[in-house]
């Protein structure tokens, strides 16, 4: 799988491990930065992330920082990008069987390296369970394309009268 990985100076050594570790397991990966540990501005680093994404330069993307939680807030602010910011397991593959997450959010300074990875490899591995879920994801879609409230209440009846 292709994947788009950005953090700031706080996820920076989370970032380089688990880079390396989805290389080993035979993924390719992009690096968007920060390139050191020096503080920097996270937006800088996880919007290109996110945008490689939109773009089909990348599957997924995944976004750390100190907490994940602006480093979440920047990607969703990429139109097409749903970032889940997960901090065990079942966040993990909730995001993905639930949400369709194509863009993860880890917190260095929230949990121990050896669940980060073990986040990755569940995040990745997880389908999309589609069903009513897909349905939600179509009315957030609807939304980002500056439809109304109306709009997504009528792919919900319209899901409901199949």
């Amino acid at each position: 799988m292709r994947i788009a990985i950005g953090s700031d100076h706080a996820g920076f050594e989370y970032k380089e491990a688990i880079a390396a570790h989805l290389r080993r397991s035979g993924h390719s990966v992009t690096d968007f930065g920060a390139y050191g540990n020096q503080s920097t501005d996270y937006p800088i680093f996880i919007i290109p992330a996110a945008q490689a994404v939109v773009r089909g330069e990348a599957e997924r993307a995944i976004v750390l920082g100190g907490s994940g939680n602006g480093e979440a807030i920047a990607a969703n602010k990429v139109r097409g990008i749903r970032c889940a910011l997960c901090w065990n397991l079942e966040t993990a593959e909730l995001s993905r069987r639930h949400n369709d997450a194509n863009a993860l959010s880890i917190g260095q300074r929230m949990i121990p390296l050896e669940l980060a990875l073990r986040i990755v490899d569940t995040w990745l591995a997880t389908p999309f369970d589609g069903g009513r879920h897909a349905r939600r994801i179509q009315e957030l879609d609807c939304h980002e394309a500056g439809g109304s409230q109306k709009d997504m209440v009528a792919i919900l009846e319209r899901k409901s009268s199949l």
